[in-house]
């Protein structure tokens, strides 16, 4: 990214909400700021601990959009590749110089398959998912058609009820088709538990992980008998990685919102009981917003109201703050309730976002900010990248 530190915003027009070297008060809102102490400190301890577990920890480029923190998740964190959703989000991170791309979703739309194909070419691997044994002609003449190779997975449903087979037999059926096709290569399975992830106590998800490793396990043990090896088993995801890593089935992890932690995943409880960001993970994203209006005694008006958040996990939670509660929200308001009267207008909140993927997906910046100091302003890479 260009050099901004010596513009200020006017000359930028302003384009970005802040500049490297400005005090964290001067931060323009409302936009998405990154502790970076806390995010590194979270990419850190997940790599360590797949490292430790025998694991590859794939990290899922959905939850932060941005080829930045993929790249910090690689240095720092040994991340092997990346997980995208979309066709287009994959693109953006081949462009972006990742090297190891898995779409962890189908892709049935003949211009999406063409695209996939042409990933290699911009020095990537690529891989997909699948469930229908109708896809795998289509994928194999546009890796043939473009001198590439695709890896496939197949998909297995072991507990989301969304894309993925449900029985070993269509396992092995997929798998023979993809592992006979030209221009395409059996790379394994797909079996992400996501339905679990945000149950809130931890012996429930344990429960559900449990029949998902058995139907992964027979899979695996089945595709083994036909002479088919699994490269990769993956799934896992932040609320039961740990279930994953020590099943003696997966061998490659999937967790996204480790880094950034968001509200909604902060409320799910570890083996003793406690919230998983009090002490598992640290909130690392925040959604940075000013108060505009205190017209009303009892109530502050902030400027990150819906259009700078979604809340289909939830309203967001003010941070390191009891004495204030974010109550309601609309289009460009967000209301505080604020009965003592502490805050004063200008005064700027921190917000943990109920859900960091979709809020993500609504700005264009990551204000990188350490020590009360802007270090650094990266683009949101794959922001609308929905297709």
């Amino acid at each position: 990214m260009k050099d901004l530190s010596n513009l200020d915003l006017y000359e930028v027009g302003f384009d970005i909400p802040a500049k490297p070297g400005m005090d964290e008060s001067e931060i323009q809102t409302p936009c998405l700021v990154l502790d970076l102490d806390a995010l590194e400190r979270n990419i850190k301890k997940m790599g360590d601990y797949a490292k430790d577990h025998g694991m590859r920890h794939r990290t899922h480029g959905k939850m932060h959009k941005s080829v930045d923190v993929q790249k910090l998740q690689e240095e720092l964190g040994g991340a092997c590749g990346v997980c995208c959703q979309k066709v287009s989000e994959a693109e953006v991170f081949a462009r972006g110089g990742i090297k190891d791309i898995l779409v962890s979703n189908q892709v049935r739309d003949p211009q999406k398959i063409d695209r996939l194909a042409r990933l290699p070419k911009l020095g990537a691997r690529a891989i997909c998912c699948v469930d229908d044994v109708a896809n795998v002609a289509d994928l194999s003449a546009a890796a043939q058609n473009h001198g590439t190779q695709i890896e496939c997975l197949v998909e297995i449903d072991c507990g989301a009820g969304r894309c993925g087979v449900t029985t070993t037999p269509e396992v092995v059926e997929i798998a023979k088709a993809i592992d006979a096709a030209p221009g395409l290569k059996f790379a394994g399975l797909q079996a992400y538990q996501g339905a679990m992830q945000h149950l809130d106590d931890y012996n429930e998800r344990k429960a559900k992980i449990e029949v998902a490793v058995a139907q992964v396990k027979d899979a695996v043990d089945t595709l083994k008998a036909e002479g088919l090896e699994c490269d990769i088993v993956g799934g896992g995801g932040t609320g039961s990685y740990y279930f994953e890593s020590n099943s003696g089935v997966y061998n490659e992890l999937q967790c996204g919102s480790y880094a950034f932690m968001d509200a909604d995943y902060g409320r799910i409880l570890d083996k003793d009981g406690k919230r998983i960001d009090r002490g598992e993970w640290e909130n690392a994203m925040f959604i940075l917003t000013s108060v505009m209006s205190h017209a009303k005694a009892d109530k502050a008006i902030v400027d990150a109201g819906l259009k700078a958040q979604s809340v289909d996990s939830g309203l967001p939670v003010i941070y390191g703050r009891d004495d204030v509660e974010y109550v309601k929200c609309s289009d460009e308001h967000g209301v505080v309730m604020d009965k003592d009267g502490v805050l004063k207008v200008n005064d700027k909140l921190k917000l943990v976002p109920g859900h960091c993927d979709p809020t993500a997906n609504v700005h264009d910046w990551y204000v990188g900010v350490r020590n009360g100091k802007v270090e650094c302003v990266w683009p949101v890479s794959a922001r609308g990248r929905a297709f």
